[in-house]
């Protein structure tokens, strides 16, 4: 009694619940010489009302009596903690008058790093060239989580991990794959520990490499081997892999038989390979192989991915009534797979699938349910409550009012609360109600009621009873007309683009409100998001007519209308075709590939219910992104069939083909492109075009012809042959021509004439045979190059960066240009550069010389032969530099309609030619050109400006030209000075 008490008032009343954790203890680590002096595992839990908290070591009462233990909330806090007494596993139990969970198990531990031993290291001698390890040999420690670096000579210089040299983060010992002179010093193994924050480093080791005339090359060694590695999925995952060798040898990585995962990562020496977040499908074999230029080595090991425990199914907190069956699912998956155990309060109480069987008050509580394998264990908490209470209506009455259809059906509810589940009984008026043919009394209470007439309105009563109590509730059943279509939708049969419309009308009960929804195929249309093509009328009462707008093939298929009201609802269907261009054909497959030729087949697509008139086949090359029309066999392709041959295809060119078949109504889509195929080879059977040539150096004969494009090259070892003889001889000479891109090729022969006229032709040959020959041409050899020199040479320096050259023509004919050539005196002859005139010229100018320099000049007659003897070589000096000083603007002043402007002398360097004078420009700002003025003063007058603004820009002019610009805005109002601008000529 006192149970069921409890409780009834836990249901009814109190709405209290038993504790749910939130915080757990977690493993935790002491470092052995802290000196906080306490250490806290943390409980914490939400109830009502508030839990008692207790605490378990190794399963045995932890006394929190004792001074050395105290509670913060549910935390527990061991002072001085001390490894002998308090290292071992804890948990939590909190409780109230709900029951008592559990918590998951924590681990205290006790963290410490021992020194390294005081006795010096050895040291240690090894020949350059050979591989070497230095042992870290750690001191004892807890946990096993060091990390590892090893210092040279002082603290805090650390080895740079490489190529060469490597520290495993495994043993902590440093591996040189060949020492070198470089590596002389003195060593240490520097160890930390993260988890006590603690480090200590081992006494010196000298290392002292021994010098070798000649370095003696050996095979790569793998020293440091990875092991076979069992880990959880979503770690981090990391191999190491090391090789000893001379030369250093290189670190290559797979995955055996599969690819590399794709979190996976090399380090920048190759030595450490880290898998990030790995997953069950990462499971496999691993091999390292180091190489160098005197052999390689493997190694390969597992690793094996595991799971920690996780849910699939778990348990929630759960009523249910006394006396009922409970089957409580948990449900979890691991790697290996986990078992399952459950608690009740805290203690055993059963293991694998909890089923309950007549529940009593009993078998409430706190329930947890842990699954658990190698790598831990969940756990899942839930309230298990027991109801037993009288039938109320309380928070669940009957509905006042039901509304049903004339002709139709109507389930009236009945869910009272009740534990045990309740008898049910139900009455119209002062009628009992029994089953019967139209009239069906529910096994959860629900009256069902089929064939409504409209003498079954009226007032309905439900009775519910069990061994607690009874009660009843009440509702009144309103019959209404029913909702009917009376315009329902019709057949249609249209083509692409065309409008369609689905009439739907409906008479309904005038007291309700009523509805149109239109179906596609099973799916509600919403036309907030399908405007385009659907619309309602709503411009008719009682009237749900849909217009399809610019109907597509897509819009082909079944239409349903539904009126409805809150009380029922009626429908009628009609089907709409959509009559349009083919779909694409499928299955296409291409076979019996020929040099021009090749055959199709394929499969009909969907004639959208016009007949297939015809199909078409489309080819594209690597020619050309456009697809084209092919030549077929036969030309016309009937619509019902499904096979032909593309024919004038190109040989030995690379093809894309695909089919579209037509209607009277249109070409349709085209079906998927087939696979890359390329046609046999043939003999070339276009001639190359455009053959000509002729000029040229020197007893050469150029022939020259336009290359045949790709599409005519028909297959491999694509070339030309060039033929040629004199014009009255009889013998042709041939010449191959292997570049395929090429459209030129020059004959020497030193025997040959000037201008001797030659036939030439040329065809095209590949693999499969020779094209035929172009047309004859009739080209000359090169002529002659000019034997005579240019004569009267002469120049004059122009300034300081220029010279002008000029000379008398040679009297041949065969000239056709004139070349200058020059260059420093400082400089070689081989780096002279050149300036090319026509023939026509009598002069040229050398531009950007270098200031105050000696130059040699000569000047050639030349032709497409050469050039002939240059002319005697003269010489010419530029001139000093411009004055690279700007005049210094030192007034602008305004006098009656002009201003005077008036400036610094420059005075020129040593190295810069002497001022003579000065130049002015005065032109409108923002333009380029203006009036200039010459004078020998230090000023100048300038009319004011009338309208907008003018720069008024000063120079330094010399033999050696104009120096450096300084300016002067003015306007009518106004001056401004400006920078100075760099603007020599």
């Amino acid at each position: 009694v006192k149970t069921w008490l409890l409780v009834f008032r836990i249901s009814e009343e109190d709405k209290g619940f038993g504790p749910i954790f939130e915080e757990q203890p977690i493993n935790t680590i002491y470092p052995e010489e802290s000196l906080e002096g306490k250490v806290s595992l943390n409980c914490r839990a939400r109830a009502s009302p508030f839990p008692v908290y207790k605490w378990r070591m190794n399963n045995g009462d932890v006394d929190l009596t004792s001074d050395r233990y105290s509670m913060v909330g549910g935390n527990l806090v061991i002072n001085n903690p001390d490894k002998q007494k308090d290292a071992g596993i804890y948990y939590c139990l909190a409780s109230n008058n709900y029951g008592m969970v559990r918590s998951t198990e924590a681990t205290l531990s006790f963290g410490y790093l021992d020194p390294f031993p005081p006795e010096e290291r050895p040291e240690v001698r090894v020949k350059e060239g050979k591989g070497m390890v230095l042992l870290c040999d750690p001191p004892y420690h807890f946990p096993d989580d060091l990390s590892y670096r090893w210092l040279l000579n002082e603290f805090p210089v650390f080895i740079t991990m490489d190529k060469r040299r490597f520290v495993s983060q495994t043993n902590g010992n440093l591996y040189i794959a060949n020492v070198e002179a470089s590596d002389k010093g003195n060593y240490s193994c520097f160890v930390s520990s993260p988890s006590i924050t603690k480090s200590v480093f081992s006494k010196f080791i000298p290392l002292i490499p021994i010098p070798e005339r000649t370095t003696k090359p050996y095979p790569a060694d793998i020293v440091v081997q990875f092991k076979d590695v069992y880990a959880l999925m979503g770690q981090n995952v990391t191999l190491e892999c090391f090789a000893l060798g001379n030369p250093v040898p290189d670190i290559r990585w797979r995955k055996v038989l599969e690819p590399m995962p794709s979190t996976a990562e090399i380090s920048t020496s190759g030595a450490v390979l880290k898998i990030f977040n790995i997953q069950l499908e990462d499971e496999g074999i691993y091999e390292c192989e180091a190489e160098n230029i005197r052999g390689k080595d493997k190694h390969q090991a597992r690793i094996y991915v595991q799971a920690f425990p996780e849910w699939v199914e778990h348990i929630n907190d759960t009523e249910v009534d006394i006396g009922s069956d409970l089957y409580w699912p948990c449900v979890a998956t691991g790697k290996p797979i986990p078992t399952i155990r459950w608690l009740k309060n805290g203690y055993a109480y059963h293991k694998g699938e909890l089923r309950l069987y007549d529940v009593t008050f009993e078998n409430a509580g706190m329930y947890q349910c842990i699954a658990e394998n190698t790598y831990g264990a969940i756990y899942a908490n839930a309230e298990l409550k027991i109801l037993a209470l009288a039938p109320t209506f309380e928070m669940n009455p009957m509905k006042k009012k039901i509304l049903a259809a004339k002709g139709g059906r109507v389930i009236i509810e009945c869910k009272p609360k009740a534990a045990p589940k309740p008898k049910f009984s139900w009455s119209k008026g002062t009628e009992w109600l029994v089953n019967s043919s139209r009239i069906l009394i529910w096994e959860d209470g629900s009256l069902e009621i089929n064939n409504i007439t409209r003498n079954d309105g009226g007032i309905y009563t439900c009775f519910a009873e069990n061994n607690r109590g009874k009660a009843n509730s009440t509702g009144t059943l309103v019959i209404t007309d029913p909702t009917r279509i009376i315009l329902a939708p019709i057949n249609a049969d249209i083509t692409v683009g065309e409008n369609a419309t689905m009439q739907c009308a409906a008479s309904f009960d005038p007291t309700l409100d009523l509805t149109f929804v239109w179906s596609f195929n099973g799916y509600v249309i919403d036309f907030n998001k399908e405007n385009i093509h659907y619309q309602r009328n709503f411009m008719l009462d009682s009237n749900g007519e849909l217009l399809i707008r610019n109907a597509q093939l897509k819009h082909a298929g079944r239409y349903t209308c539904t009126a409805q009201t809150i009380v029922d609802n009626s429908s009628a269907s009609a089907d709409l075709v959509v009559r349009g261009p083919p779909g694409p054909p499928g299955g296409l497959r291409i076979e019996d590939i020929r040099a021009t030729s090749a055959a199709l087949t394929w499969s009909r697509g969907s004639d959208n219910h016009s007949p297939i008139s015809k199909y078409t086949i489309q080819t594209k090359t690597i020619l050309s992104d456009d697809w084209k029309d092919a030549k077929t066999d036969p030309p016309i392709i009937e619509g019902n069939m499904e096979a032909a041959r593309a024919v004038d295809l190109i040989p030995w060119m690379e093809y894309e083909f695909r089919v579209v078949a037509t209607n009277t109504l249109g070409r349709g889509e085209p079906s998927i492109p087939s696979n890359r195929i390329k046609t046999d080879g043939a003999a070339p059977n276009v001639a190359p075009s455009d053959v000509g040539g002729g000029g040229g150096r020197n007893r050469e004969l150029t022939i020259t012809w336009a290359p045949l494009s790709r599409e005519y090259h028909y297959g491999n070892n694509f070339g030309y042959i060039v033929a040629f003889k004199p014009f009255d001889g009889e013998e042709w000479k041939k010449v191959t021509v292997t570049n395929p891109d090429t459209g030129r090729y020059v004959h020497k022969d030193e025997t040959m004439s000037p201008s001797t006229a030659f036939q030439v032709k040329v065809k095209a040959f590949n693999n499969k045979g020779d094209g035929p020959y172009s047309l004859v041409a009739v080209i000359n050899s090169a002529q002659d190059a000019p034997s005579e020199a240019p004569t009267e040479v002469g120049v004059k320096v122009l300034s300081s960066s220029e010279i002008s050259v000029h000379w008398e023509h040679v009297l041949e004919k065969i000239v056709e240009s004139y070349q200058i050539r020059y260059w420093a005196a400082h400089d070689k002859e081989e780096a002279a550069n050149r300036v090319q005139v026509t023939s026509q010229e009598y002069s040229a100018r050398l531009e950007n010389l270098l200031p105050d320099t000696q130059y040699f000049i000569e000047v050639g007659a030349c032709n497409s032969a050469g050039c002939g003897p240059p002319s005697d070589m003269i010489e010419a000096f530029t001139k000093k530099a411009p004055p690279s000083q700007p005049p210094r603007i030192i007034s602008s002043v305004r006098s009656g309609s002009r201003y005077i402007i008036t400036w610094d002398h420059v005075v020129a360097l040593s190295n810069e030619s002497t001022v003579t004078g000065y130049k002015v420009l005065y032109r409108p700002d923002g333009q380029h050109d203006g009036k200039l003025y010459s004078t020998h003063k230090h000023s100048i007058e300038v009319p004011i400006p009338r309208d907008g603004e003018y720069v008024v820009e000063v120079r330094a002019h010399s033999d050696g030209g104009d120096g450096v610009v300084s300016q002067v805005k003015i306007s009518g109002n106004t001056c401004e000075f400006l920078d100075p601008v760099d603007s020599q000529g």
